[in-house]
């Protein structure tokens, strides 16, 4: 569970604070924010890098923007760039194969690969199979709203009465029952015809992945018709323990000199700078 670098994102602990003047001021969204995920105070120790010779990273085939193959037919993406980072960091020759989803754990505890860099989520089920290193980014959950009612900040008593739409059966439609207690909940089969229920205006907000909506405010199928209200939240019961790569269990140097390593690439700001290259709409 990450316990630092998140302190400026609101989390469910912002449902329990104390009632602010109702009627909260209406705003255009934040602009783009990067996530910080690493402690300055907290420098991970440097390993013994010059045992490690080689890192054969596995990728999946088909995640824009996170893994896909690119005009040149090379693996490309935000995970495939940031693990090319990290080998620079290293100094160590580096390969990625790109194989379908449902492979690579296995494809990782045969020794056909050294690491997974495929936007793993860090579970307690995964964690009994693989080792992580520490969250390199997490999948926060945000609320949408039509342009003309965006909301600086977002509380259950702020949207009581109002209509929420949620996909059925997701971890953000248990968020929202277990949280927003007082607003009108609309349950939806997918994230199209949600989206859709919000551009018609049959519902105040929708609630669900920062990322995937932060794609969908910004592209073409929005129509610019909304953008995000309030902040993330990243209640981990809800919405995961974060986005790690996952090692074979027991490999501890190449977990450590990977925790390392992007400790370093964020501290140099090579982080930053591939994350404003990939999420021109921040889920944070």
């Amino acid at each position: 569970m990450l316990a630092v670098g998140l302190a400026f994102l609101p989390s469910a602990a912002s449902a329990q604070a104390p009632a602010p003047p109702q009627n909260p001021p209406r705003v255009e969204a934040a602009p783009q924010a990067v996530p910080g995920f690493w402690d300055p105070r907290r420098r991970p120790e440097r390993p013994d890098l010059t045992r490690l010779t080689v890192i054969r990273f596995l990728t999946e085939t088909d995640y824009p923007p996170f893994n896909y193959t690119g005009a040149d037919g090379n693996p490309s993406g935000f995970n495939v760039d940031l693990a090319r980072s990290l080998c620079d960091e290293i100094k160590v020759t580096c390969t990625i194969q790109m194989r379908r989803f449902e492979t690579l754990l296995d494809a990782l505890s045969s020794n056909r690969g050294d690491a997974i860099v495929a936007s793993i989520a860090a579970t307690p089920q995964l964690r009994a199979r693989v080792d992580f290193t520490d969250p390199y980014y997490r999948a926060p959950a945000r609320f949408v709203s039509r342009r003309d009612g965006v909301m600086a900040e977002i509380r259950p008593e702020y949207l009581e009465g109002k209509k929420v739409g949620v996909v059925a059966g997701t971890a953000h439609e248990a968020y929202l029952k277990a949280m927003f207690t007082d607003a009108e909940l609309h349950s939806y089969p997918s994230d199209d015809t949600l989206r859709t229920a919000l551009r018609r205006g049959e519902v105040d907000f929708i609630f669900g992945d920062g990322i995937a909506l932060a794609f969908w405010v910004n592209g073409t199928d929005s129509g610019d018709c909304c953008a995000f209200s309030g902040g993330p939240f990243v209640e981990g019961r809800y919405f995961g323990e974060g986005i790690g790569i996952a090692v074979r269990k027991g490999n501890d140097l190449l977990r450590q000199a990977l925790n390392w390593a992007l400790f370093r690439v964020w501290e140099k700001g090579r982080y930053t700078d591939l994350w404003l290259r990939y999420f021109s709409v921040s889920p944070f």
